[in-house]
């Protein structure tokens, strides 16, 4: 990989992780076009994901903070039941990634048919977000679990993490600045604790597969864009025009699948 295919996969990664389109799914799609060997995209993706990671602390550093802040308090809160609320998010991804692990990685290996598929699917949560009835409901500990059901799915390449997240808060009859906002936060542990995780398992060498120059500049550019789309989206989703986002999935996937033949 050089530093060319780093800065094109890390903006991928950046633009994608926030935007409702899959971040998986235009990565497998990148590293098909641009001819990225597995070994390389593991260490690589590894490496995007943690910029992305920080892109999201940064943006709602105010919000971490005092969340933190009140959780220690030991007091029965509302930074306390939210702070519940993603953890309860959190079950559905964890049985995942500890029973399913070695299947879910099947789907990693440059098939665009199946990230083509997941993409229709994806436009299709997308555009039945335009008849859902908007409400001012919080999120309860039921809608969390259920959201949190809509991230597992989403460890698919082509289902869109923060697209499906999004429209199933919205489905329930979520606020859409609560649910945008719980979208993006609830990502956060279980993308740094499967990175971790990884890195222990001595699964991914990051130094030995991958040159220094092209993982700082996929990072920083994953980096960079990241905090551009984590902003835009959150006023996309304000505005709902995630419309936009199903049409762009459709004909996206629509390619991926002729182009598998």
């Amino acid at each position: 990989m050089d530093w060319l295919e780093a800065l094109i996969l890390g903006i991928i990664q950046g633009l994608t992780e926030f935007l409702p389109v899959s971040s998986s799914g235009h990565l497998e799609l990148g590293k098909y076009i641009l001819g990225v060997e597995v070994q390389e995209s593991l260490t690589f993706t590894v490496v995007v994901h943690g910029a992305t990671v920080l892109s999201t602390v940064i943006i709602f550093w105010k919000t971490i903070v005092e969340l933190i802040r009140d959780f220690f308090k030991f007091q029965w809160n509302d930074s306390t039941k939210y702070i519940l609320k993603i953890f309860i998010s959190m079950i559905p991804v964890l049985i995942a990634g500890l029973f399913f692990k070695e299947e879910i990685e099947g789907f990693f290996t440059g098939n665009i048919f199946i990230v083509g598929i997941m993409l229709l699917i994806t436009a299709l949560l997308l555009a039945f977000t335009y008849y859902a009835k908007e409400r001012q409901k919080d999120i309860t500990y039921k809608d969390s679990f259920i959201i949190g059901i809509a991230q597992m799915l989403a460890v698919l390449p082509g289902i869109s993490r923060s697209g499906a997240t999004i429209a199933t808060g919205l489905y329930l009859g979520n606020k859409k600045e609560y649910v945008a906002k719980f979208s993006f936060l609830m990502v956060l542990i279980p993308i740094i604790g499967a990175n971790v995780k990884d890195l222990m398992d001595s699964k991914i060498a990051v130094a030995s597969s991958v040159q220094t120059t092209p993982l700082i500049v996929g990072f920083l550019a994953a980096f960079i864009s990241g905090l551009l789309a984590c902003r835009w989206m959150l006023k996309i989703v304000k505005q709902g025009k995630l419309i936009y986002f199903a049409i762009y999935c459709f004909i996206i996937g629509s390619i991926a699948i002729i182009f598998s033949f």
